[in-house]
């Protein structure tokens, strides 16, 4: 099947319908054309911006009924960050209330401020509920009032699992100054430092917890030049290395597996698939020490396979990963020793092997030449076969004749994979 993301500011900050006519006019498009769904990005800052337990789904509910009058498809994306791109806050209220530990620190006490940290799950920071409790209850309100979409015209409901949506460390937070970088462990907030202490002490080695490697790369910098990267002789081929980066990556599988067990609690019994992402770590993999997933959070070196563990957890939980850059080559990767396909098979051979369907989407960043092609290599190939692929995201570059074109012959391709190029009708039908 293939869904078509829509913006991701389709319903804006004060509840209203963003791009409503185009959106209306695109879904139109994208059913001629074939498609089966849409992926509905749903924020927590939108629905419940202004006091806990206050829902506000008028909007979402508005795009629903007109995707299902069209006969499409919704899965529904459940975002507990905040987006900056699209100008979506945490709710106001979180705002109010949320000291500055409840949020992700990097080494320099930068926070990261779209998403509580992971180290607050359990806390009762929120107005006297934790986190988990309070996505918990914003699952079952959505649950309760799409209850007669589910398990028809919605098909499908990921859970936001970290920044951007994803499992993983916030470890790019200066995305500007980080090109060539391989990011930054994301360990300072009070709560994440108390229990590394902890960890340090009942290991025998409290020195090790006094905070994340002190001569690991910053921002922008050549992790690999760093002591704690070098390819060789780098400290996270230690023991030290190995009981930080183990710790560091237990922490962000051990939430992932909270949320995870919250969704498929939530929706227990209803006919939907369930989903959660994970990162596309790519850059600086043809290393040994692989330092852009180890800052995001993922255990993965020349010495360790570090998604084993990620692929068991969604498959005890019954959900689907969903993995991005379909459309990425190596060719076209464009960081430094980057290899997005080799990446991207070792993840799909990790839940091949522990029983976990992978779910595909393309790089938003990407628009590539060839990157169709790309998209349509990785669906053909040896892997078991990808039963859902994500295509992010519509918009006024989406539809222009640049792409739009490309795009139409690429869907007609899955959907009539044995009709020659010059049979394909035009773009404009």
């Amino acid at each position: 099947k293939v869904y078509v993301g829509l913006p991701l500011d389709t319903v804006s900050t004060s509840n209203g319908l963003n791009h409503e006519r185009a959106i209306a006019v695109g879904l139109k498009a994208l059913k001629l054309l074939g498609v089966d769904g849409v992926e509905l990005p749903i924020w927590w800052g939108v629905v419940e911006n202004e006091a806990p337990s206050r829902y506000d789904w008028s909007s979402y509910l508005s795009v629903v009924e007109t995707v299902q009058k069209l006969g499409l498809q919704v899965h529904a994306s459940l975002y507990f960050n905040g987006s900056k791109e699209s100008k979506i806050p945490l709710p106001s209220w979180v705002q109010k209330i949320a000291s500055s530990d409840l949020y992700f620190k990097d080494r320099s006490g930068r926070r990261y401020m779209d998403c509580l940290s992971l180290s607050v799950d359990q806390l009762p920071v929120l107005d006297g509920k934790t986190p988990l409790q309070v996505y918990g209850r914003f699952c079952e309100s959505f649950k309760s009032t799409f209850s007669s979409f589910l398990g028809s015209t919605i098909t499908g409901v990921s859970i936001g699992l970290g920044p951007d949506g994803e499992l993983k460390y916030p470890s790019t937070i200066v995305t500007g100054k980080d090109r060539n970088g391989g990011g930054e462990f994301q360990c300072y907030d009070e709560n994440l430092l108390r229990n590394l202490k902890h960890h340090a002490e009942v290991s025998g080695n409290p020195l090790w917890g006094l905070g994340g490697p002190h001569d690991a790369s910053g921002y922008g910098q050549s992790p690999i030049s760093s002591g704690f990267f070098a390819e060789n002789g780098g400290s996270w081929d230690t023991p030290y290395g190995d009981f930080f980066l183990g710790w560091y990556s237990d922490q962000l599988i051990r939430h992932g597996d909270r949320m995870l067990s919250l969704l498929a609690s939530a929706f227990r019994g209803i006919p939907v698939s369930l989903c959660g992402k994970i990162p596309l770590m790519h850059s600086f993999y043809s290393s040994r020490s692989h330092p852009s997933e180890l800052t995001a959070g993922f255990y993965n070196t020349a010495n360790r396979d570090g998604y084993d563990a990620v692929a068991e957890v969604f498959s005890r939980h019954s959900c689907t990963l969903v993995v991005p850059g379909f459309d990425l080559s190596d060719e076209k990767g464009g960081e430094p020793r980057s290899s997005p396909e080799a990446l991207l098979a070792q993840i799909r051979n990790s839940c091949t092997r522990n029983g976990c369907e992978v779910s595909g989407e393309n790089s938003s960043s990407s628009s590539a030449k060839g990157s169709f092609e790309m998209i349509k290599k990785n669906l053909s190939g040896d892997h078991p076969p990808v039963d859902v692929f994500t295509y992010q995201r519509m918009g006024a570059h989406f539809f222009s004749p640049e792409h739009f074109p490309d795009f139409t012959r690429f869907v007609r391709s899955l959907t009539q994979p044995e009709q020659s190029p010059d049979d394909s009708p035009a773009a404009e039908e």
